[in-house]
């Protein structure tokens, strides 16, 4: 499988699980296996339509396409600009952080600093497209990049290292080789006590019922993630499986989906989900992004990331 197919997959995939999971959100288990399997609409949502997630991730994407690299002061106003567009659904906590007047290297520390809870799952939802992007930065470098773009919006180191963790993976997979193989190797890059947390929900014996924390939280949804891809066997179960845990069920799908899309390809996320996807972006006018121009960013991405390695 070209590399080309793995990046896209990515990309594609984790949109596709937020708006496969987008109406399902904050359900109970098992809600997804109770229907015919396409998208649908519900909770606010079209059929088809991403979220935040995806959102997000977009804007990461051009910035880095745009800036020809990492420029955290633009994308910082970017999030804001979005943020003042008045999306569907923005968290809580990245809504503080953007919406507070805060300059962009302060606002996420000073959040956590005075509410001391910064841990949720929204710098994983947007990593995909970063993911891809700096694959070729090798291991140091992409877990770098993650924890700089996390630290934007989430002042706990727990959503840093978490968000490192899975840009690990991405770019594991990316390779051909089997990115749950990596995953020892990428927790023994993890500062105590974060590794062993990490381990804790990584560990192949670990199951989603035995989370201690609701799977908005950068730990269970990450563990959720990488339990969906190990417990099946093609992108479709994998991101079916994420959906079917209930609770935040738009960015653990997103996130399975960045994961199963790397490993097998864009070509295995079913047409019929597909030709309903659609990414509106607030602040942005009338602006909606669809599979095809996805599959083109995730292009555009992987080429900008390999000049930077040749350049």
């Amino acid at each position: 499988m070209a590399r080309l197919d793995r990046a896209q997959g990515a990309v594609v995939g984790a949109a596709v699980g937020d708006a496969l999971g987008a109406p399902f959100e904050f359900g109970p288990p098992g809600a997804f296996a109770r229907t015919d399997g396409a998208m649908r609409a519900g909770g606010g949502w079209e059929a088809g339509e991403a979220t935040d997630d995806t959102q997000m991730a977009v804007l990461v994407a051009e910035s880095l396409l745009e800036r020809g690299g990492l420029d955290l002061p633009d994308l910082f106003g970017r999030f804001r600009r979005w943020a003042a567009g008045e999306p569907k659904d923005i968290g809580l906590q990245t809504e503080a952080v953007l919406t507070g007047g805060d300059p962009w290297d302060r606002a996420a520390a000073l959040h956590f600093q005075v509410n001391q809870r910064a841990a949720g799952n929204g710098s994983l939802m947007r990593a995909s497209t970063s993911a891809v992007y700096f694959a070729d930065a090798g291991t140091e470098g992409t877990m770098d990049a993650a924890r700089r773009i996390a630290a934007l919006t989430h002042g706990d180191a727990a959503a840093w290292h978490g968000t490192a963790v899975l840009h690990e993976l991405v770019r594991v997979a990316l390779t051909g080789a089997d990115p749950l193989a990596a995953v020892a190797d990428t927790l023994a890059l993890l500062p105590p006590p974060h590794r062993e947390r990490y381990a804790t929900v990584l560990d192949p014996d670990w199951h989603p019922e035995r989370a201690t924390e609701f799977n908005g939280a950068v730990w269970p949804c990450l563990g959720s993630a990488v339990w969906a891809l190990r417990s099946t066997g093609g992108f479709e179960a994998a991101v079916a499986a994420a959906v079917d845990l209930g609770g935040d069920t738009d960015t653990v799908a997103c996130v399975t989906g960045a994961l199963a899309g790397a490993v097998y390809g864009v070509r295995a996320v079913p047409g019929r989900w597909t030709d309903r996807l659609h990414v509106p972006l607030p602040g942005h006018g009338k602006r909606v992004l669809h599979a095809a121009e996805l599959a083109a960013l995730a292009e555009r991405l992987l080429r900008g990331g390999e000049r930077r390695r040749v350049e």
